[in-house]
């Protein structure tokens, strides 16, 4: 007999996450505000910091391009406002011995007009899986799938997980015909910096279309009425206009002088301001997501790493724990809370938030800041007069990160650690240190699926490109304890059991040091009075829930 699934029947997939329902300067501004275009009221023009990456489906696994690519694709399940898989492109799904059957929706249509089929699916999240995916780590335990003799589609997966389901609401859906014709059977290689079709062109079921794509100026979208569930599209945008300004400054400029609607990432420092201004509104809530540093834990000499004469280590220093430790005592994170993130953050000591399956007081308690434990930690293990390092960090894809590691080789100074920081673009940040050409750098983190294991198995897990294991593993940390833990939270379907391994594998990490977690950073985001945007966890826009009223 098979346990059966559908939008009202969904007990075994949502009951282990339902506890997880949570409370929820002017001259360069000029210059930027004047490529904006007069708009009509139903247009809906946003900003951030960073521009998209990619609209391969499978080329770049980071939260703000795969909204971007969930506007216009879809998956087979999704989540809806609170939170909870129900179906999408599938009607139903239920358990099998296999995995999971999918009923496909009909009369689907993309956006060229080719109808949704089997076969696109099928192809599709075997493309997940394909060498060159950054969504293998989305895809960890699922084996395969395959067309049924009945048009269904079966997803394979080593368990009866309900994980599966929830990862699969970032597995999106592309058309296998468009695919072939432009040259994207495989998926783009885009930390090589391959150019493709689809990197800047797309054809999907969801609800809006993309019109316009010029990398790092501006990206447009219009609503697609051909929408299979268009008599449930809450919003009324009829054109979204995203434009990235990477000025915090100018991008509250843009925002006060009615040139953009919304700013997914205001500064910390202009919250209070901008709270008192009748015509603008603030939402805000925790975010799933840590921020923490990766070390090569890997390589006997690491590239980035020096003496304090200049020349290079014989060892590589991050490979001992006593330096990590020291390292991560070291840093004053209430500090670090109060004086870059405005008290817009909480201290973590753990690579999950407090929102995820396996989270406890215990783990995501923040180690003590002791610089004299520290000292002598550096002392023990060989460095107490120091070294220098260079750390690398984007300058424009998490709220303050430039500001936040150049505030961390402040304190790491005071250890005895000359700190270079290195900061560049998004567009060149994930490339470099994907490649791991890096010895440090700083890693944002948030788990999709709402579980611990996903952003174990993608950070902590040995490297293994073949299975997607340690895909973002970038100081490629190993450890065959965890490695084992992790092989059977994989599988394991009762709860209880789930969260006991959970948390062994979360204590493993933590006792190791194989990041230094730092903080899980407070969601704001700043609108029009006239915007209802819903405000989830994930820090994802839904545009097709997006309201601009009169």
């Amino acid at each position: 007999m098979t346990n059966r699934f559908s939008s009202t029947a969904q007990n075994a997939a949502k009951a282990p996450f339902s506890f997880l329902r949570r409370p929820a300067v002017a001259v360069l501004a000029a210059a930027i505000l004047s490529g904006f275009q007069t708009v009509s009221a139903a247009d809906f023009r946003w900003t951030s910091a960073g521009d998209f990456l990619t609209f391969d489906i499978h080329a770049q696994n980071e939260t703000l391009n795969s909204s971007a690519c969930a506007t216009v694709y879809e998956s087979l399940v999704r989540y809806n406002e609170k939170m909870e898989v129900e179906p999408a492109l599938a009607t139903k799904y239920e358990r099998v011995p296999e995995g999971f059957l999918f009923t496909i929706r009909e009369n689907v249509k993309f956006h060229e007009g080719e109808t949704l089929t089997p076969e696109d699916v099928v192809f599709s999240i075997n493309r997940a899986l394909a060498p060159l995916s950054q969504f293998k780590s989305s895809a960890a335990g699922i084996l395969g799938a395959e067309a049924t003799p009945d048009g269904k589609v079966l997803v394979k997966t080593v368990s009866g997980s309900p994980v599966f389901l929830r990862q699969l609401t970032t597995l999106r859906i592309l058309n296998k015909a468009w695919a072939e014709k432009h040259g994207a059977l495989e998926p783009q290689n885009y930390v090589a910096g391959e150019e493709s079709y689809a990197a800047t062109h797309a054809n999907g079921t969801g609800p809006f279309r993309l019109t316009l794509r010029e990398p790092d100026v501006r990206t447009e979208f219009t609503a697609n009425h051909d929408w299979w569930d268009e008599a449930n599209r809450k919003g009324n945008v009829e054109k979204v206009i995203y434009t990235p300004i990477s000025s915090a400054a100018t991008r509250t400029a843009a925002l006060l002088s009615g040139e953009v609607d919304f700013v997914l990432d205001p500064a910390v420092q202009d919250l209070t301001r901008l709270s008192r201004n009748p015509d603008l509104k603030v939402l805000s809530t925790g975010e799933d997501r840590v921020m923490m540093v990766a070390l090569d834990l890997n390589r006997d000499a690491t590239p980035y790493v020096k003496g304090l004469d200049g020349k290079p280590l014989a060892a590589n220093p991050f490979k001992d724990a006593r330096v990590r430790e020291a390292m991560s005592i070291a840093v004053n994170r209430p500090g670090l809370v109060r004086g870059v993130m405005r008290g817009k953050a909480l201290p973590t000591g753990t690579i999950v938030s407090h929102a995820v399956f396996g989270w406890n007081e215990e783990i995501g308690a923040a180690p003590k800041f002791d610089l004299n434990r520290a000292k002598a930690l550096m002392k023990e293990a060989g460095y107490e007069k120091g070294f220098s390092f260079t750390i690398d960090t984007p300058n424009n894809r998490w709220v303050n990160d430039e500001a936040i590691v150049k505030a961390l080789a402040s304190m790491w100074a005071k250890i005895g650690l000359k700190v270079s920081v290195h900061s560049m673009p998004r567009a060149q940040y994930f490339p470099k240190v994907l490649s791991f050409d890096t010895s440090a750098c700083l890693v944002g983190w948030g788990s999709t699926t709402l579980d611990a294991y996903r952003p174990l198995q993608s950070l902590s897990a040995t490297y293994n490109p073949a299975s997607g294991d340690g895909i973002s593993n970038v100081g490629r940390a190993s450890s065959a304890e965890l490695d084992a833990v992790l092989k059977r939270l994989a599988v394991s379907e009762e709860v209880g059991e789930r969260r006991g391994l959970a948390e062994e594998a979360l204590s493993i990490e933590k006792k190791g040091v194989f990041h230094i977690p730092l903080l899980e950073p407070q969601i704001s985001w700043v609108m029009k009075k006239t915007v209802d945007a819903p405000l989830r966890p994930d820090n994802t826009l839904v545009l097709d829930r997006v309201r601009v009223n009169e």
